[in-house]
């Protein structure tokens, strides 16, 4: 049964949220549980996060190592759909949302919580995600947020946390708003905000300068039904990949990304991402596809993932539509199975090879040379009937006299 008495708040350690958990005390009268995850943002340890959240005057603190889950059911899911939002963003922050708000709302549930609050202010994105999916999970849980609803601002935070010495080192304020997990990083707010101004390399944590490249890495990705299983011969978890894939294609500057971005709320934005693992993994799958989904499937495929980024990045992880476009991204994905070799180098991951046992790519079918198994003769056929329908249009448009003009090129 819910308790009145009590909210959750997800909680990641900072100035922002540690002063929330006393400030909501204060104002709403409700004693605070703090949530936190680790999906792979690094930082401060998940013990050093509960010990403050607590000094801070949690009643509660939970706190999940969540990176395999993560990479495991959300990660993967966005690998599969290709997940590209505006064709280049690959959803860092937009899948890790549904993730957190499972957790607070499975904490709600083990401490009896009615309210769940968070951290974001009005004009983002991430207080629709919150809040959509929560209300997907569990509609009869409240959510607020303190910064929108509660006008806290940084200078009263910073005010409240010394007339109630609460313990927290304040430390110089970054010039950026950043999010960041293993799938990526996400960088915006200060001079980014006029377009004009181009990032500067204090932008960047993820990755290397690509100006400066070390000599090329050459890696082969296997993959079965979708998913990474080997990098370079050796096994990996989806975490493993999204690790080493991050160190590796970082270290030759692969994955920034600089958009103006159409946000959910209606507003365009400036952002800057990094996401070497997943830029990489995502264009190694996409080959792989090529070579193995039969060509109608593709193209509906490709029309899928666009409308699967969509609906994530606007916070329908949860929604029936979304459900169904993964039933159908799954489906494709039985014969995803073999290896992609690539070049990483200079802010570049080049294909250079495929090989797949359920590859539809068939060299007796392709090739040109003595051996060729296609029947050219079929072809006469062929075209005649696929051209029907234009035959029979243009005759009409000769008719009336709506046929297409050829110049006369005659020289006088």
């Amino acid at each position: 049964m819910a308790d009145k008495n009590r909210l959750v708040l997800a909680y990641s350690g900072g100035l922002d949220t540690s002063v929330a958990i006393s400030y909501l005390k204060e104002r709403t009268g409700k004693d605070v549980v703090a949530v936190s995850l680790d999906v792979g943002q690094g930082g401060e340890s998940l013990e050093t996060i509960k010990e403050r959240a607590l000094a801070c005057g949690a009643v509660e603190a939970y706190v999940v190592d969540a990176r395999d889950e993560f990479a495991n059911e959300y990660c993967m899911k966005a690998l599969k759909a290709n997940a590209m939002y505006e064709g280049v963003y690959p959803l860092v922050s937009a899948i890790s949302r549904p993730l957190i708000s499972k957790h607070l709302v499975r904490a709600a549930h083990q401490f009896g919580a009615d309210t769940i609050s968070h951290g974001c202010t009005g004009k983002g994105n991430d207080q629709v995600r919150f809040e959509v999916s929560i209300a997907s999970i569990d509609p009869t849980l409240k959510a607020i947020s303190p910064i929108r609803d509660l006008s806290l601002t940084r200078d009263v935070e910073i005010a409240f946390a010394k007339e109630h010495q609460l313990p927290i080192v304040q430390t110089e304020k970054s010039p950026f708003s950043i999010d960041q997990n293993v799938w990526g990083r996400a960088i915006e707010t200060g001079f980014l905000e006029d377009p004009w101004n181009a990032p500067t390399k204090d932008c960047y944590s993820y990755t290397d300068d690509p100006a400066f490249p070390p000599v090329e890495d050459e890696v082969v990705i296997e993959f079965k039904q979708g998913v990474p299983v080997k990098i370079d011969g050796h096994d990996v978890t989806p975490l493993q990949a999204i690790e080493e894939m991050n160190r590796r294609a970082g270290a030759q500057g692969i994955g920034r990304i600089d958009l103006i971005e159409d946000r959910l709320v209606g507003i365009k934005s400036r952002e800057l991402y990094e996401a070497p693992g997943a830029v990489a993994l995502i264009t190694a799958h996409q080959e792989l596809e090529n070579c193995c989904l039969e060509r109608e499937q593709h193209r509906i495929k490709r029309d899928i993932d666009k409308r699967w980024a969509e609906l994530v990045y606007d916070a329908q992880w949860f929604s029936p539509a979304t459900q169904s476009l993964n039933a159908f991204i799954e489906d494709t994905q039985k014969y995803v199975n073999g290896e992609i070799r690539m070049t990483l180098h200079g802010g570049r991951a080049v294909v250079t090879g495929r090989r797949s046992d359920s590859s539809l790519y068939d060299y007796n079918l392709a090739t040109y040379d003595s051996g060729d198994s296609f029947d050219q003769k079929s072809s006469n056929g062929f075209i005649d009937i696929y051209g029907l329908p234009s035959r029979v249009a243009a005759a009409r448009d000769v008719k009336f006299g709506n046929g297409i003009e050829v110049p006369d090129n005659t020289v006088e």
